[in-house]
């Protein structure tokens, strides 16, 4: 066979399949048995019977077996009598080790086609691509080599563990659906209730599965395992089965596994490489964490962007916080939101304790200007408010520099912290807990933490330099776990549907443009 497979190798680049087969990347599979010498890599006993276990195990990855050739390297080893069976096994083989060598290592789905904000490190260069895969190639346990290039992650592990349980579930027929009515309160008698039990007790929360005497009595221990759901789902934990609490009971087992698909697929863009310190913004579940030596320091809840004005997934470095800031206000914001205002009664500007500049930082006279004619996408002035007890910036700010201006900050509007649904701002994200989290990066610094109280209790403007500067990673994720089980958060920025379809769309080889191995 070593001697026929140059040929067969170098034919790939002109026809970009082998048995029907789509390559994913003909030239980097060439250079690859080239380094090789053309020696093949699985004719040795027990190595593709490892290939094909691994390939098997994609599906505990929520990748689908079939995108690495599954059925035919099966058809292919059962008839390999002939040469050219055997080659087109072998060259098939080391496709398939490749393509889920990438998608276990990267993800399967080019994150930048969803996030035009992306600047993540992904993918590799065409000669890391190579060294990685003769590597792989090499390795004496296949199997052990290519689940190394999962993450090395808890987290990641245990979004498995909540994958096999959710499709052991589905497959048991998943949960009953309660049917639609008015709200059920702790209290309420009604035949819906047996149907909330069994649909509460079948997705294993405690304290729906004792049956009372009353049967559709809504009893405390029903209340209890109604508030533990809430709380899992990020929904308003009050015990009452409304609008919002009945939608996410009735969401199918099924769409349960694909969240956990999706998120699993999201965790391999991202955990690799990650330092042992940094902070995490998930946007979806609206809440900021620290974590330090892959173990939650501390957790506070947030406000993110409308949908109409979506908070970014980025990332960045904090380096600076600034106690008592300025309000400079967006382009964005200006434009949309308080040029109307303007435009309406100049005299907001004043009540808002806001004043106008031109570009060169000259005050300018609001009641001078003809605000019909300013355009609002560019405007020959920019607006700033003082620092103060109205200023939306509150008292504290974290700044990370990135072109889309964001950051994290204090809110005079500390109400919005107790709705569960959180997406307020116009992006930037809002602590419920800001000086907490400052005290957190200033630990150990007693000389910035004492300017820090002193600027709190003057309220004058102070920028302090982070003596650690440290890495924020704005991610979205609907499928959290913790000590309390999984945590599904509702999708507010509709991005889960779009990565399902091309994470369960097929491979479509080189010639479809598709994405090449890692």
């Amino acid at each position: 066979m070593t001697k026929a497979l140059p040929g067969a190798v170098h034919h790939i680049g002109a026809t970009r399949q082998v048995a029907g087969q789509p390559i994913a990347d003909p030239g980097l599979l060439e250079a690859l048995y080239a380094r090789r010498d053309y020696r093949p890599a699985w004719d040795q006993a027990g190595r593709l019977e490892a290939l094909l276990g691994s390939i098997r195990d994609s599906a505990l990855h929520g990748l689908h077996p079939g995108d690495y050739h599954l059925g035919r390297l099966e058809a292919l080893s059962a008839a390999r009598s002939e040469l050219s069976d055997r080659i087109a096994l072998e060259i098939l083989a080391t496709d398939a080790a490749a393509r889920l060598a990438g998608h276990l290592a990267f993800g399967k789905v080019d994150p930048q086609k969803f996030h035009p904000s992306w600047n993540f490190d992904h993918r590799l260069d065409d000669v890391q691509r190579l060294a990685l895969l003769a590597e792989l190639l090499d390795a004496p346990d296949v199997r052990r080599a290519l689940a190394a290039l999962a993450p090395d992650s808890d987290y990641y592990r245990a979004l498995q563990a909540h994958l096999a349980d959710y499709r052991e579930l589905a497959a048991r027929g998943g949960w009953p659906q309660v049917p639609p009515g008015p709200s059920l309160h702790p209290g309420d008698t009604s035949p819906r209730v047996p149907l909330l039990r069994a649909r509460l007790a079948a997705g294993g929360d405690p304290g729906a599965v004792r049956v009372p005497a009353e049967p559709m009595s809504f009893d405390e221990e029903l209340e209890a395992a109604v508030r533990r759901f809430q709380a899992r789902h990020e929904l308003e934990v009050d015990g009452i089965v409304g609008r919002r609490t009945l939608a996410a009971l009735n969401v199918p087992a099924d769409a349960r596994v694909d969240q956990l698909r999706v998120n699993l697929e999201r965790v391999r863009w991202v955990f690799r490489d990650l330092e042992s310190r940094f902070l995490l913004v998930n946007i979806a579940r609206f809440r900021v964490l620290l974590l330090e030596d892959r173990e939650i320091r501390w957790s506070t809840r947030a406000v993110v962007g409308r949908p109409y004005r979506q908070t970014p997934v980025f990332r960045a470095t904090m380096t600076h916080l600034e106690l008592n800031p300025a309000w400079t206000v967006p382009p964005t914001i200006f434009a949309q939101d308080l040029l109307p205002d303007i435009r309406r009664d100049p005299g907001v500007l004043a009540r808002r304790q806001m004043t106008v500049f031109d570009w060169d930082g000259r005050p300018i006279d609001p009641w001078a200007v003809d605000w019909r004619q300013v355009d609002g996408r560019h405007p020959p002035y920019f607006v700033r408010q003082a620092p103060g007890p109205t200023n939306p910036l509150g008292r504290i700010k974290f700044l990370y520099p990135n072109p889309h201006q964001v950051y994290m900050h204090d809110t005079p509007q500390g109400e919005l912290f107790r709705r569960a649904q959180r997406s307020f701002s116009s992006g930037c994200i809002r602590l419920e807990r800001p000086f907490e989290l400052a005290q957190l990066l200033l630990e150990g610094n007693e000389a910035e933490l004492a300017r820090m109280a002193a600027a709190v209790r003057s309220g004058d403007t102070t920028t302090i330099v982070l003596p650690r500067p440290i890495p924020v990673l704005t991610l979205y994720g609907t499928a959290v776990p913790d000590a309390d089980g999984i945590h599904f958060t509702g999708d507010v920025y509709g991005r889960d549907p779009p990565v399902l379809r091309a994470l369960d769309a097929p491979f479509a080889g080189a010639a479809a443009g598709a994405d090449k191995y890692p």
